[in-house]
């Protein structure tokens, strides 16, 4: 009986069907020259005792140990007595070192290296023979080759060579690692060094060390049995050098791999933010920083961060509507290392686009109604109308605006209505946009498409308003005219514009459109503009209960044309400040201040600009307050009024000042 104790590597049996019956016939693989990786023995059998001729069979074996019994190997032409089997192998031993060589045969082994005999045990014997020798393998690459001999009767074979790991043989230090590299890896901000597996087999592992650029001290950073290790340097925005040296089971330690540069990098706060009011969101953009793998986007009043993302731009989708929001930006590496925070930038998000936008026909006039959700949509100051007999509805144009009325629903929602008289069985197509204090738009409505009905009525347009003067004043322009004399009159629209002058002529023509709506008593107005010194023109159209209008419909109107005072600071306000400042009159007559809350502050001063002395006064004493409001009740009326609040830091130290201005109407002076 052959009996095999071992799994063995052996070549593949051909397998050919048989001519008749239909059954398989198996047939051995022609002897091949076997091409077996290091340490892997390859094996020959030979069917004599002289290992001469050519071997029946050549493969591969990973370890020598064969029980062959009393018959011929498996699946090899060879018979049971007067075989022979030969195994060689090379491979690189390191460093090298004290080893065992352990033999043990029936009948006869012989153990080389290099050529070199070690262990003999040649002869025919009736049961197993056995030897160890002790010895010493040079560093490098050496050949084993195993002879094995059965002459008569049973045989087996096998043969072992194992480092001897005591501590007290072994004195033989493994090889400095070899093909070592090391780079950033930027996702999580490690020093990455790899290298090349050594060859020793007693190898124990190795150790990582690292060193500051400039200093010769090397510090153990990690043990590993694999060839790459990770390492997360000490600070960033520095160099470091690392090195691997290798260790046995001894206890022996190898001197050190070629060192390898890491420079680290230390993230500094984002350049370049930009934001802008869109009506999906406040949109942020940043330049990309070296070493980043996400930004942490922060809105002030937000207490941390509303969101982090790895890109360079974020955009707010939970941003309140007609609400400046201010933000800041910071760059994180991947060790979670957070910079500073960028410039502050402002936005203001749009109010939303009027929902459930009708129209209706009533005979020769059209009802537009719609929608807004004050909770949701934003603080709407009025509504642009847009009309045209064409699609699509141009919003570049000017507006077509109408008195409009509005209703609370049930719901908390507010219904606007509009009425529009028009020329009789026209088609109109209608969108409706909503707008700020400060005149932002929103997204267009869905278009919306009437005909009108025919109908009789009066035609006739008011006379055009006279008399209109313009002077400019500290809290803005005022407007006063002649009052028409018209029984039907409904109203006045004040209209305002730019005045655009010919670069070669001088010629000079007013662009404008509808600024505001007033009672038909109202000889009087107020625009309460920012006196910075622009130019604007004005007129000011009558129209009737039925919707006639002195200037719509003959195009013509008295214009006043006037330089607004220009009480601009002559100190400039920084562009750049952690401080948001929001300035706005109150009904009583005084300046309510309001800003967001620094980081790191201890408290804020408020300042007020004065023209007599040309700087800013404090208004709250050298003490800073701790609040982040302050109403200045002294602020006199008739005038403009311009405002810092800077932040007081731990170390006495202020912050660049945030800036903003309100105008106080004098009481009684907005007709």
């Amino acid at each position: 009986m052959q009996i095999h104790t071992r799994l063995r590597l052996v070549s593949a049996l051909t397998v050919t069907l048989a001519a008749s019956g239909g059954t398989l016939a198996l047939g051995a693989a022609p002897a091949a020259a076997a091409d077996c990786a290091s340490p892997v023995f390859k094996r020959q059998y030979f069917a004599n005792t002289t290992f001469s001729g050519t071997p029946k069979r050549t493969d591969c074996d990973s370890a020598i140990a064969e029980n062959y019994g009393t018959g011929a190997p498996a699946g090899v032409a060879l018979p049971k007595d007067n075989f022979s089997v030969r195994w060689t192998a090379t491979r690189d031993f390191g460093s090298g070192g004290p080893f065992t060589f352990a033999a043990e045969a029936q009948d006869g082994i012989r153990v080389y290296l290099d050529g070199v005999r070690k262990i003999d045990l040649w002869k025919n014997v009736s049961s197993t023979q056995k030897k160890s020798v002790a010895l010493t393998v040079p560093a490098g690459k050496h050949t084993l080759r195993v002879d094995h001999v059965a002459w008569t009767g049973a045989a087996n074979v096998k043969f072992t060579y194992t480092p001897r790991t005591s501590a007290t043989v072994d004195k033989v230090k493994p090889l400095a690692p070899t093909g070592v590299s090391a780079r950033l890896d930027n996702a999580t901000a490690q020093a990455v060094v790899s290298w090349a597996a050594n060859k020793e087999m007693d190898l124990a592992g190795y150790r990582l060390y690292r060193r500051d650029e400039g200093s010769s001290t090397w510090l153990n950073v990690g043990y590993t049995t694999g060839t790459t290790y990770s390492n997360l340097p000490t600070g960033p925005g520095r160099t470091y050098y690392y090195e691997v040296r290798a260790y046995d089971k001894a206890g022996n330690v190898s001197t050190g791999s070629a060192d390898q540069r890491v420079a680290t990098v230390a993230v500094t706060a984002p350049t370049g933010v930009t934001v802008q009011g869109l009506d999906e969101g406040n949109k942020l953009a940043w330049n990309p920083v070296p070493g980043a793998v996400r930004y942490n986007v922060t809105r002030c009043g937000k207490n941390g961060a509303i969101d982090s993302t790895s890109g360079t731009g974020y955009t707010d989708t939970t941003a309140p509507r007609s609400l400046a929001c201010s933000y800041l930006v910071q760059a994180v590496d991947g060790a979670g290392r957070a910079s500073g925070y960028s410039a502050v930038v402002k936005a203001t998000r749009p109010v939303a686009a009027p929902h459930d936008l009708t129209a209706t026909p009533d005979a020769d006039r059209v009802v537009l109604k719609w929608t807004v959700d004050p909770d949701k949509d934003g603080k709407y100051y009025d509504f642009n109308v847009y009309r045209s007999l064409s699609l699509p509805v141009m919003t570049s144009t000017e507006p077509s605006r109408c008195d409009t009325t509005y209703t609370r629903l049930a719901d908390g929602r507010y219904q606007y209505t509009c009425t529009q008289t028009m020329a009789p069985n026209t088609t109109y197509h209608y969108v409706v946009k909503g707008y700020d204090s400060s005149s932002r738009e929103s997204v267009a409505s869905p278009t919306v498409t009437v005909t009108t009905l025919a109908s009789d009525r009066d035609t006739t347009p008011p006379a055009a308003v006279t008399g209109l003067t313009a002077e400019a004043t500290e809290y803005g322009i005022v407007l006063d005219w002649n009052a028409n004399t018209e029984p039907d009159l409904k109203r006045y629209t004040v209209y305002r514009g730019e005045v655009l002058r010919d670069e070669e002529d001088g010629t000079a023509v007013c662009s404008g459109s509808e600024w505001d709506y007033l009672s038909p008593a109202t000889t009087h107005y107020v625009d309460a503009t920012l006196p910075d010194g622009d130019e604007h023109c004005y007129w000011i159209d009558a129209v009737d209960t039925s919707y006639n209008s002195s200037y719509k419909w003959t195009r013509t109107a008295q214009v006043a044309v006037v330089t607004e005072l220009d009480l601009t600071p002559t100190v400039a306000t920084p562009e750049e400040s952690p401080v948001s400042l929001e300035a706005s009159a109150t009904d009583a007559g005084a300046v309510e201040l309001s800003w967001n809350v620094v980081h790191d502050a201890i408290g804020y001063r408020v300042l007020r600009w004065d023209r007599d002395t040309g700087r800013y006064v404090s208004l709250t004493g050298d003490a800073p307050v701790t609040e982040t409001s302050h109403t200045d009740t002294t602020a006199p009326s008739g005038t403009t009024h311009y405002y810092w609040v800077t932040a007081v830091l731990a170390d006495g130290t202020e912050t660049a000042p945030g800036g903003d201005w309100a105008i106080l109407v004098p009481p009684g002076s907005d007709g």
